[in-house]
């Protein structure tokens, strides 16, 4: 049996500090589309995915949560991977960067760096910008905003460690030209090579340690650093097929030898220079083959606007496929997406696709075509017999498809390869249209050339399924069962004497609809004010609040004479016949107290026990309900209450100033 030719491929890694919008959530399904194919093709494929945890931006977001990193990451970290999930990702392997075996592996790269001279200690002066955890020069951070992400840097100084990024740039120059499909697109490759490799004083050597925080893998042997980020995610790509920085490549397990180099990673174009310039580097300090490519794929902006939650516009896969299914969500990112530029998403165009592609091309001609197999025949398969010029036409459409999602796929342009089969599918309707089987079934004489007619819809439809698994897999796998045939894989088609693959004399399945049409005017009227409510929640967010008036003033021995201790609630249930009220039990580490808070309505009990929180510990006792209560719950807001919890490691009893 031969051996299956290896397709490494990998996602970049989705940074743990918020959920993915629909732009980030694309990538994923792009890769899964791209891996599906490179498995109906008869590779050996391997995809890679997972999140990138360290850094300031999630310290400084834990600290605001009052949790620890790892307990912000952890969750999520969990909500991207059965965000992941739900959209039918087909990953082989999930990597966290926090997963021990990476850790570990990072820690052994750096001093390997260290050792060979690649990484000196110097001090860090320049700017940063927190968000995209990215370090800019003066000329680049003009006007004090990142050229990346376009807000505010900070001035950073502090002591660090730089990796000699100029000792392998003409190493890297030398690659990129005697490699031209190493960065793609084309347009990518001249960006970072006029940006970054051909400027004036050469390439800057990287920062690749902090000390200004402490989110991140330590460096071991100077314990006060923690690991650029940047440094710390890249290497997943190795880690996760089993990297070991003590081995030669040679001496390496089975499983890295047998997938690196990857033959793709595929990325935002916003993380182009990291993907196309620091790994690359890195891997040759490492002395490892570089990857075969690395695609840096467009974005996907609402409307003409980039996603922002502040506008209010922010879109998410998850929610659209509660309108539009899963592969309607899956269709409308792959078919959108241009190979080079930025793609659009509007409701108003997602409906268009939804209604114009999945329910009349693709639904109709499914349903149409099996309700008519059922009226004519009862559901029995008709060998093709009387065939005319017309049947050769449908034929071709469908070797031509096959051809252009082969030629497309192989280059990367999914939205291309998507249209070869719609126009397929198209031209099967018009088949139908041409051939008019209502027509030839009140004619006897007709019903061989009926049989064929539909014998030839029949295949069709099979081939597009075929095709469409890689896109829209539910739906393409519910077409095949439909038809009740076992010919399922691109094997079975593409050329043209394998145009005849399902069985005269079989019998097809019943037919079901597909998609449901949409009613534009009423879905649109539901996600206009939908967005409306989330503008003005976002505006609220934003907002400066007004300082409050008629506060009396008061002085420091009145609020010395409040005391405030940080708790642990160990117990909470709800008070019946009431309810805003919780009970709750707080432990203060010198005592346990009783405690009675309006907060039902905002919280579970479930979501407190375990929880750590301020407590107004001198208040007089009260009675509420019939409860009594020693002390209050510190907490914010009017409209909706929000509790100030407390980082895990806060100790009890401590006073708070």
């Amino acid at each position: 049996m031969a051996t299956k030719e290896k397709f490494y491929i990998t996602t970049a890694i989705a940074y743990a500090s918020k959920k993915p919008h629909f732009g980030n959530t694309y990538e994923a399904i792009m890769t899964d589309a791209m891996t599906r194919y490179k498995r109906q093709m008869g590779y050996d494929v391997f995809m890679c995915t997972g999140t990138d945890e360290h850094g300031q931006k999630i310290e400084d977001l834990a600290k605001e949560a009052g949790i620890t990193p790892k307990a912000y990451v952890d969750g999520v970290a969990g909500e991207i991977r059965e965000l992941w999930d739900k959209m039918n990702v087909s990953y082989d392997h999930f990597i966290r960067t926090t997963d021990d075996y990476h850790e570990a592996a990072v820690k052994k790269i750096f001093k390997r760096f260290f050792d060979q001279g690649d990484i000196y200690k110097g001090k860090y002066e320049g700017w940063y910008c927190t968000p995209c955890e990215s370090f800019f020069t003066e000329t680049q951070a003009e006007g004090g905003k990142c050229p990346d992400c376009g807000r505010p840097v900070q001035k950073a100084e502090e002591e660090a460690y730089f990796f000699k990024m100029s000792k392998y740039a003409d190493r890297l120059m030398a690659h990129i030209d005697s490699h031209p499909d190493f960065i793609q697109p084309e347009s990518r490759k001249k960006e970072m090579v006029n940006n970054f490799l051909k400027v004036e004083g050469g390439l800057q050597d990287l920062c690749v340690s902090r000390t200004s925080f402490s989110w991140g893998i330590p460096v071991d042997f100077d314990p006060k650093h923690v690991t650029y980020v940047w440094l710390d995610a890249l290497t997943n790509y190795i880690t996760a097929i089993g990297y070991d920085p003590d081995k030669s490549f040679e001496e390496q397990s089975e499983k890295f030898k047998k997938y690196w180099p990857a033959d793709v990673h595929v990325i935002g174009k916003d993380i182009l220079r990291f993907h196309t310039i620091y790994w690359p580097i890195f891997l040759m300090a490492l002395d490892i083959p570089l990857p075969k490519q690395i695609f840096g794929h467009p974005w996907f902006n609402f409307g003409a606007d980039k996603m922002s939650k502040s506008r209010g516009n922010v879109i998410y896969a998850d929610e659209l496929a509660e309108r539009f299914g899963v592969d309607g969500v899956r269709y409308y990112a792959l078919s959108e997406m241009p190979f080079a530029n930025d793609g659009s998403i509007t409701y108003e165009t997602v409906i268009k696709r939804f209604n114009t592609d999945l329910v009349n091309n693709l639904g109709n001609l499914v349903k149409r075509t099996l309700d008519m197999q059922k009226k004519y025949f009862d559901k029995v398969i008709q060998a093709p017999a009387a065939a005319d010029a017309l049947d050769g036409e449908l034929k071709d459409a469908c070797v031509k498809a096959y051809a252009g999602l082969v030629k497309n796929m192989d280059a990367f342009k999914i939205a291309d390869a998507l249209e070869c089969i719609f126009e397929m599918l198209s031209r099967a309707n018009k088949y139908i249209d041409e051939t008019t089987p209502w027509s030839l079934a009140k004619d006897e004489s007709q019903k061989a050339r009926l049989g064929t007619v539909l014998y030839n819809l029949l295949e069709a439809i099979r081939w597009g399924a075929v095709m469409l698994k890689p896109f829209i897999p539910e739906t393409a796998e519910s077409i095949l069962a439909m038809l009740k045939t076992d010919k399922v894989d691109y094997a079975t088609i593409g050329a043209s004497d394998a145009f005849g693959g399902m069985e005269a004399g079989a019998e097809v399945g019943d037919s079901s609809v597909l998609f449901a049409r949409i009613d534009e005017a009423k879905m649109l009227a539901e996600l206009e004010a939908e967005m409306e409510a989330k503008k003005a929640a976002a505006e609220k967010a934003n907002a400066i609040p007004e300082k409050p008036e008629g506060c009396a003033v008061i002085g420091i021995e009145d609020f010395m004479n409040v005391e405030l201790r940080t708790a642990k609630v160990i117990a909470c249930e709800a008070v019946p016949k009431a309810k805003k009220l919780l009970k709750l039990e707080v432990d203060l580490g010198y005592e346990k107290r009783q405690v009675v808070s309006g907060i039902a309505k905002f919280y579970k009990p479930e979501d407190l026990i375990g929880k750590k929180i301020i407590l107004v510990a001198n208040l007089k006792p009260a009675t509420l309900c019939g409860i009594e209560s020693n002390g209050m719950i510190l907490a914010s807001g009017e409209e909706e209450i929000r509790v100030v919890f407390l980082a895990d490691d806060t100790p009890l009893g401590e006073r708070v100033r």
